[in-house]
């Protein structure tokens, strides 16, 4: 048997996810010294992950990225699995047979709740689940949002935050030539919302949110972003770690200029500072969201922020909360539960401590939800060199045959979608869209998605 790794025998890959921790996996392995055949494998017919579902729909650039990822896709040796769930119509434990190695890169899907009283009353929702909604995510398709209301809040302050805050407060012409779901801009049309609160925890020099995020709000037509100066708060700590770091010098002046911004017509965004979520309070649906004043100690960097016993309420209709994602666990794979991601050493997977050969992990499911799109390329190197670096150590799989796979899943009714059926729905996303004078419209029903490869009208 020829050796793996080489022209007579590629090492085979299977990556689950097709997100950008897992296109940029592809692209390295592919690139490598050693030859490699890639099979990638995404629960939904259409790739790409967060670039796709979760970017907001007036940053075309940041969707761009794509882009660079059709060029891996379309490699002699990538070969792409849409509408497949690895644990359900293929367990992990199969897919050893196929493959020499497996790659986890299906990021972080869930939300962290915000653990506090009232927060599963009709109007608290996951920013998750909002921006699934707009993007026309199939998982969020058939969310309702009341947006009656005159006032929202969005609890956290990092970039979904932002994009939460800057849909509800975006005008609905200015929305309706980007690629957003056509039910959220009917939707958004008729919304009363005049008032966004955005609340952090921390301080203004603890955001989380990018600098361009940040100064977007001012961009807005219509729109006055707003800090409501006495909680415009800077500890000695707090001026250490901006002396620190030029880019939160800038996000602290941003800020400072929104401190002197005053109400006007139009929609107001409010930066709110040290204010822990509580409570959400109200009867049959939200009513009012009720803080706790807080205070920083600790040293520059590790600043904590503490309770005061000091309650705040403050009146709304709507509740969004962006306080992070969570991992969600595999069948037949090693998962903490405490920090929501698969334990691993430079990317190799481990249970208890003890190495698993031939499983691997990256991105957001390897190290949490952190960073931005172009974090998850060094992350995915880290681990295709630790994959790479076990070369000698894998058992070659008992099957090298990606039509063996295709045809065990087709068995089992499992409607797998290939990367050229992919370019199919695309096709038929962008001509939607160009009939209404968008980029796309995009299919939120994966049967409409499978119904185009059908030749039907959905």
């Amino acid at each position: 048997m020829a050796e793996i790794g080489t022209p007579q025998r590629p090492l085979r890959v299977a990556i689950v996810g097709s997100g950008p921790s897992g296109f940029f996996a592809a692209e390295t392995l592919l690139k490598s010294l050693v030859v490699c055949a890639v099979d990638m494998f995404e629960r939904l017919p259409v790739p790409f992950g967060l670039v796709r579902g979760g970017v907001a729909p007036d940053h075309p650039k940041i969707r761009s990225a794509s882009r660079v990822f059709e060029k891996t896709a379309e490699h002699e040796r990538f070969r792409y699995f849409g509408n497949v769930t690895i644990g359900r119509d293929l367990p992990i434990e199969e897919l050893r047979h196929f493959y020499d190695a497996i790659l986890l890169a299906y990021g972080a899907e869930g939300d962290r709740p915000m653990d506090v009283p009232g927060e599963s009353l009709p109007g608290s929702h996951a920013a998750t689940a909002f921006v699934g909604w707009y993007n026309a995510h199939p998982d969020y398709r058939n969310e309702r949002f009341d947006l009656s209301c005159e006032t929202a809040v969005v609890v956290g302050m990092g970039n979904v935050a932002m994009d939460v805050a800057r849909m509800l407060a975006t005008p609905v012409d200015i929305l309706k030539t980007t690629d957003i779901a056509d039910y959220a801009l009917d939707a958004l049309a008729e919304s009363n919302i005049r008032e966004i609160h955005i609340v952090a925890r921390r301080g203004p020099a603890q955001v989380k949110c990018t600098l361009p995020e940040l100064k977007e709000m001012a961009e807005i037509p219509g729109a006055t972003p707003m800090v409501e100066p006495d909680e415009f708060s800077l500890t000695p700590a707090c001026r250490q770690e901006i002396d620190a770091s030029p880019g939160l010098k800038r996000i602290i002046e941003v800020l400072e200029e929104y401190s002197h911004n005053r109400p006007a017509d139009g929609r107001r965004v409010r930066f709110r500072f040290f204010l822990a979520p509580a409570a959400v309070l109200g009867g049959d649906r939200v009513e009012a969201m009720c803080f706790e004043r807080t205070r920083l100690a600790g040293e520059p960097g590790r600043q904590k922020a503490w309770g005061t016993g000091t309650l705040v309420d403050i009146p709304c209709g709507l509740v969004f909360r962006s306080v992070g994602y969570r991992g969600r666990p595999m069948p037949g794979v090693p998962f903490n539960e405490k920090t929501g991601t698969i334990p691993h050493t430079g990317g190799r997977v481990e249970d208890n401590g003890r190495e698993l050969p031939g499983l691997y992990v990256a991105g957001w499911i390897k190290r949490g939800p952190t960073g931005v799109i172009g974090t998850n390329k060094p992350d995915s190197l880290e681990t295709v060199k630790t994959l790479l670096s076990d070369l000698e150590r894998l058992t070659p799989c008992a099957e090298p045959d990606s039509d063996a796979v295709e045809r065990l899943l087709k068995n089992r009714g499992v409607r797998v979608v290939s990367y050229a059926d992919w370019k199919r729905i695309d096709a038929a996303e962008v001509a939607r869209g160009a009939a209404r004078g968008k980029p796309r419209e995009r299919f939120s029903r994966i049967e409409d998605m499978l119904a185009v490869l059908d030749n039907c009208q959905p």
